[in-house]
């Protein structure tokens, strides 16, 4: 250490400095990899539980990314651009990975010198008369702990397992969000086709009950004719106001995701887009790479066996060092260096306590990466099955109503030249209005259903930057 003392001024050699920078390096204890962390959770849920293909029909190739274009719905990408943008709730997530970062920053300190200064003045001989005499002073204060059991470097390991989870679930909160939007945005769609067929009906049963009563009124028809169609009016206007109702929630639903007041008042699509054709599923494992909350909960499995580590770590001693240098206000230069030491004897079992709940917060965290990752095997097969089932249902369906329209026009035909009842008439249109609805219904419900199916798998609804620049 060299000390000037006329200007008052020292500072530490550039020797002395580097050899405490050698100390801090080299007391630094070994840390596990990522890989031993979770090393736990491959035979717990990989090899126990993960199946070599799907249960459900899936062709097992590559999951592409960038699915949200596979719609081929230019508002949709809109829309979803301005979700990212503005869903308050993804905000949310993406201040919580700037608080893990800081977090890591945080623990990171660890390891690093804390450097402070003070400074006084004290009137040691003071007579009331405004003489005396005074002293000052003031330094450097240089400390830090040398991590010999690698205990700091086992923290920062943990808290950068969590800021990785934080960071996976902004990336499947992003994903999610925009499934969301995909889905709310055929709901709307659909929501309003059902409310303008309803509308329809609504008119076709009002111009009914002006037959009734004109037919009526020549001696051609009768009152109970009369009621019927009234009643059927009624009963036509309360399903367009139920669907109405309807619309208005998918709407606002949407509008929310987007940021938006929820006015109701979004402009819709003039048609329902057609469900593109069926898409790879990959093999089971893949998801469990592929999937940013298994990802998630793989990390929150890593950072805790480091807190767990981190924990049987507390039962060795710590080594602390601190270096001081000042100066008074007689020119004399003031330096020192002292290390500490402290090892825990006894502590009341505070040591012990703290490694069990490491420990049973590592078997949690284990626990539920794998209940996470069966959760997301059900919503895969879930999904390939509902494809299937939905696509079988639409069939049916559109059988179901060209037939019942047939049969309603034939019912409507007989009913004119007076061969059957209004009755008869009210009961094949039931019929009718009942199958298209759900035709609409199913139509709608495919198209959620693939959205699930691409959020389940772990596709990105972004392009990959390598499948963007060959297109």
């Amino acid at each position: 250490m060299l000390i000037t003392k006329n200007n008052k001024i020292f500072f530490v050699s550039s020797v002395a400095a580097g050899i405490t920078i050698l100390f801090l390096n080299g007391c630094a204890g070994p840390v596990a990899t990522q890989g031993e962390a979770t090393a736990s959770i491959k035979g717990e849920v990989v090899e126990k539980r993960v199946p070599n293909s799907f249960v459900a029909k899936a062709e097992q190739d590559k999951v592409d990314d960038g699915w949200i274009r596979s719609f081929n719905d230019p508002t949709l990408i809109t829309l979803t651009d301005e979700a990212l943008a503005a869903n308050p709730g993804l905000q949310i997530a993406r201040a919580k990975v700037d608080q893990a970062n800081s977090l890591t920053r945080q623990a990171e300190a660890g390891l690093k010198p804390t450097v402070g200064y003070a400074g006084g003045y004290a009137d040691t001989e003071y007579k009331g008369s405004g003489t005396g005499k005074g002293g000052s002073g003031g330094g450097l204060d240089i400390s830090w702990e040398a991590d010999v059991w690698g205990r700091i470097a086992t923290d920062i390991a943990g808290s950068k397992q969590e800021t990785a989870a934080t960071i996976a679930d902004y990336q499947f909160a992003r994903q999610s969000l925009a499934a969301s939007v995909a889905n709310g945005w055929f709901m709307a769609n659909t929501a309003k086709f059902q409310h303008q067929f309803a509308e329809d009906v609504v008119k076709l049963q009002q111009k009914r009950v002006e037959v009734a009563v004109a037919m009526e009124d020549i001696g051609k028809g009768t009152k109970r004719d009369v009621h019927l169609a009234r009643g059927a009016a009624a009963s036509a206007g309360e399903a367009a106001r139920d669907a109405l109702s309807a619309s208005e929630k998918a709407l606002r639903s949407l509008e929310l995701l987007l940021g938006r007041y929820p006015y109701a008042d979004l402009q819709t699509a003039d048609k329902l887009v057609a469900v593109p054709p069926p898409i790879p599923a990959g093999i089971p494992s893949a998801i469990l790479e592929r999937r940013p909350d298994l990802i998630a909960a793989e990390h929150r499995v890593a950072s805790a066996f480091f807190k767990q580590k981190e924990a049987e770590l507390l039962h060795l001693p710590r080594f602390n060092f601190t270096l001081g240098v000042g100066l008074n206000t007689i020119n004399d230069a003031i330096a020192g260096l002292s290390a500490g030491l402290f090892g825990p004897l006894y502590t009341g079992g505070a040591i012990e306590a703290e490694v069990d709940k490491a420990t049973a917060v590592q078997q949690g965290a284990i626990a539920a990466y794998a209940e996470a990752a069966l959760r997301a095997f059900k919503e895969v097969e879930e999904s390939l099955a509902t494809e299937e089932h939905l696509l079988k249902r639409e069939e049916y369906l559109k059988v179901e109503v060209r037939e019942n329209k047939i049969a309603y026009d034939q019912t409507m035909a007989q009913h004119e030249i007076g061969q059957i009842t209004l009755l008869d008439v009210l009961t094949i249109e039931n019929k009718w209005i009942a199958s298209r609805i759900a035709e609409m219904d199913v139509a709608g419900q495919r198209l959620v259903n693939r959205v699930n199916l691409h959020l389940a798998l772990g596709g990105s609804f972004e392009e990959s930057p390598v499948a963007a620049k060959q297109q």
